[in-house]
Order: structure tokens, then sequence, then C-alpha cells
């Protein structure tokens, strides 16, 4: 394909392409971050599985599984490849750049894009562990999605955010006007929140590692981790006491489950890891959490306790998954990776300017400019030094 300039294209506030230079560079700085910051492992991890792959906290768990820990890692994802009218996704060109930098450093990657939802790809991924990697010691889940088809029915399951009893009302940021708006949303029905579970909830999770028990793919003592979010209790009435709070809760009755069978039959165990609220497109369309998250930053960074889903993730192999004593775990067996979020004086000063914020003074009382930019980073647009006045070649692979 003849290279091309690539500018930013928007519906409303999403971007609808992506830039291949700002997505390589993006993934450049955390293979360099991970690489200038290497700690010994307690135990070993060889292989390593990354279900959602691509994008967010599961491109930042095979940067610092392979560049940080020296792990071949398999990653698994459903990303739009380039044609002739349209740039690939961003989770496209990541990966094609994770593979470029892997493959100069010798770090084996495999990669298979495809509905990780779906048998097919799960015999596919199988047979590539089988054939080039061996036994997994750690399996990443982080899948998200709006959509799942049944692989048993062929259904097509969606996902919706709502509240689940009554109506919420709440102030959020108009993305597209740039506004700050009251919203209202009304509560879920009972299948709507019963498809949302069966989207976002363990089922899924669940069928990758009994797939991998069955071929006998996983290593005595494999762990399993799924990412997951509570949130401050602004966000409660949408998100954790709302259908996708719900579906959460069915991800973690499915890690008690996952953690009693891999104890049994490996020695292993099965984790959530409840992170910190990031910069994403999936949570930019839930209501209420772009105000969050222009108000979050600026009270983590005074206090230096701020980290991107790379430091999380770095914090997370460091002091839990490969660690000889781990940290503890919360009350109800979770990893707490929000624990820097959810500091009472962070939580405190948000509730306090939350009342305060109008439309006329968004800018200069959140940093919804830095939410904007990290924003538009995820798609490979204001990266510091890329030019994107220069054409690029948009048709790549790995």
């Amino acid at each position: 394909m003849t290279k091309q300039i690539v500018k930013r294209l928007s519906r409303g506030f999403i971007c609808v392409n992506a830039h291949p230079e700002g997505c390589a560079r993006n993934v450049e700085q955390w293979v360099a971050g991970v690489g200038a910051r290497k700690k010994a492992a307690g135990r070993a991890l060889r292989n390593v599985l990354v279900v959602g792959a691509s994008t967010g906290y599961g491109l930042a768990s095979r940067v610092v599984a392979g560049f940080g820990y020296g792990a071949k890692t398999m990653g698994v994802f459903f990303e739009r490849p380039p044609d002739e009218e349209k740039t690939a996704t961003a989770g496209y060109y990541n990966t094609a750049a994770f593979h470029r930098l892997a493959n100069v450093e010798g770090i084996f990657a495999a990669s298979l894009n495809g509905d990780a939802f779906s048998n097919e790809a799960k015999r596919a991924a199988l047979d590539m562990i089988r054939a080039n990697m061996g036994p997994l010691d750690l399996v990443i889940y982080s899948l998200a999605s709006p959509k799942r088809r049944d692989p048993d029915t062929g259904h097509v399951h969606t996902s919706v955010l709502k509240p689940l009893h009554h109506a919420f009302s709440s102030k959020t940021i108009e993305l597209d006007s740039e506004k700050v708006v009251h919203v209202t949303l009304h509560s879920a029905s009972k299948k709507e929140t019963a498809e949302t579970v069966a989207v976002m909830g363990g089922d899924d999770w669940r069928r990758w590692i009994a797939a991998l028990l069955e071929e006998d793919l996983l290593a005595e003592g494999a762990l399993s981790v799924a990412y997951s979010y509570i949130g401050p209790e602004v966000t409660w009435p949408i998100y954790r006491d709302g259908t996708i709070g719900q579906a959460k809760k069915d991800l973690e009755i499915a890690a008690r489950d996952l953690d009693a069978t891999l104890r049994a039959r490996r020695g292993g165990a099965a984790r959530i890891s409840v992170n910190k609220a990031v910069v994403t497109q999936a949570s930019s369309a839930i209501p209420v959490v772009p105000l969050y998250l222009s108000l979050l930053p600026p009270q983590m960074k005074k206090r230096g306790l701020e980290e991107g889903p790379l430091e999380q993730i770095e914090r997370l192999f460091a002091d839990y998954l490969v660690a000889e004593k781990p940290a503890p775990l919360d009350n109800a067996g979770r990893i707490r990776l929000d624990d820097r979020e959810l500091r009472p004086e962070v939580q405190s000063e948000i509730q306090a300017e939350w009342p305060h914020v109008t439309t006329e003074n968004l800018r200069t009382l959140t940093d919804f400019a830095g939410y904007q930019r990290e924003f538009r980073r995820l798609f490979g647009f204001e990266v510091e030094g890329v030019d994107y006045e220069q054409p690029v070649e948009t048709d790549l692979s790995w």
C-alpha cells in the first residue's frame, strides 16, 4: 500500500482510524520503560497467555511478561486489519509494533487475531501454544467487548450500561460537545442484566481454563488473573451497583471456582486483580467516568501516586505474580491495585470538587485536556515525536 498521511478522524468523540507510527511509539515507550526497570523474579515465567492482549492492561501485561521477565507470550485479540480505504485499528498496530520489538530482542511472540469467545479461536490458540511454547505459567484474562456470540447457541449477547433498580442521575462530560451535562439512566431489565453478565462475566474465562486443562497446557503452579474494577462511590450506581457490577461479581464467583480447580489439579491459583481507573475506549463510554477521570489524575500526581497501565501491571507482577512472598490480598481474596486511587485524601478532594465543575470551569478545575490527550494517544494521535504531516505505511503485519 502506498504511504499516506493519516489525520485523526472522529465519529462523535471516538477515533475511527489509528496512526501506525503513533501506536508504535506508544509501545516503544512502554518497552523502554520496562527494560529500564527489570526486576528479578521469585518464580519463573516461561510461557504466558494474554486474552485481550492488544490494548490497555492486556497489552501492558504482555509487555511486562515479555520484556520485563523474558517470557514467551501468546496474545489473543480481535482487531481490524488495514485495507485500501481504512487504517487498521490501534490494537492491530500495537501488536505489529510489539512483534517487531520482540524480534529485535529475540523474545518469542505469537498472536491470534480472532473472536476469543469462539471455540475455533480457543482451538487455534491451543494448537499454537502446544506447537511453539509449552505449558503456561500464567494466563491473563483482560477481554473487554460490548457483545459476545455464545459458542454453543450462536446467540449474540449485548451488554448495557445501566443501574439496577432505580433511575440514576448525575453529571458527566458530554465528550462530543465538551460540556458538563446532567444525564439520567433508567434501570435495566432482568434480561438486560443477564445479557451483560453473559458478555462480561466469568463464563468465557472458565472456558479458557477448562480448555487449557483438558489439553494439559497449564504448568504446575499455574496462575490465572482476570482484571476488574470497583471504583469510588460516585461511580457505584452505574458501575459496581449496576449491570457491569453484576458481571464483575460473576467474574469473582468464577475466580473462586477456578482457584479451587487450579489448586486441586495444578497446585495453582486464580485471582481477580482490581485495577485503577485509566482512560480507555471502554471506560470513556460510561457516563460519569470521563468527569471522574478528569478529576482523578491531578489528585494522584500531586501526591506522587499516579500510575498508568504499565506501572500498574509492573506492580502486579512484582508484588503478586512472581514474588516469592506475594503481598496480602483483601478480605475477599482479591488483588487490590486500586489502593492508591481509593485513598481517602484523594477521594475526599474529588468529592469536594465534583459539585462545582461546570462547562465554564471544566478546563481550569479539572485536567480535561489531559483526559482528551490520553484518549487520542490510545489511537496513536498527539504522541510526542511523531510528525503527523509525513506519510506513513499503514499496511503493516507481523
